[in-house]
């Protein structure tokens, strides 16, 4: 078996007017899923500071977010080529405090706020879709959610 191939993500949150814990998720560019604003690790860069850019550039969100992973997932990237490489995506959460109106993927995706059982449908990747589920039932038993809940 192949080592997976490492990648990012931030899972951009906020609380809605109500108190329910909302998920922003955007399209990919190739296929138009609904997704997390990821990518591969950068070099020089922290994992979750790759994360932080990567929730700026695709989803034009800035907040705080958590030098802790929520967890991860695996998924087949498909290349330029047509081959795919399996990756694992380490999850990163961020409570969001701005939305930029101008941001650099914004012509490339559209972005949209979902329940985080919603955003759980959503996707196609089950392991993504269970950690999901998870933060849905109980987000503060994570503790690195649960650290970035409590200063929000």
């Amino acid at each position: 078996m192949t080592t997976p191939a490492e990648q990012i993500a931030a899972l951009p949150l906020r609380y809605s007017g109500k108190g329910e814990l909302q998920v922003l998720m955007v399209t990919s560019r190739e296929t138009g899923r609904w997704v997390m604003p990821k990518g591969w690790t950068m070099d020089g860069k922290k994992p979750w500071a790759a994360a932080e850019i990567e929730a700026l550039e695709e989803a034009g969100a800035k907040g705080r977010i958590s030098r802790r992973a929520i967890g991860d997932y695996h998924y087949d990237k498909v290349l330029d080529d047509g081959s795919t490489v399996l990756c694992r995506v380490r999850v990163y959460p961020m409570i969001v405090q701005k939305l930029k109106r101008d941001w650099k993927e914004r012509k490339q995706r559209k972005r949209r706020w979902f329940s985080a059982r919603s955003a759980a449908k959503s996707v196609h990747e089950p392991e993504l879709s269970e950690l999901l589920r998870r933060i849905d039932r109980k987000p503060k038993k994570d503790p690195a959610l649960r650290e970035l809940l409590k200063a929000a």
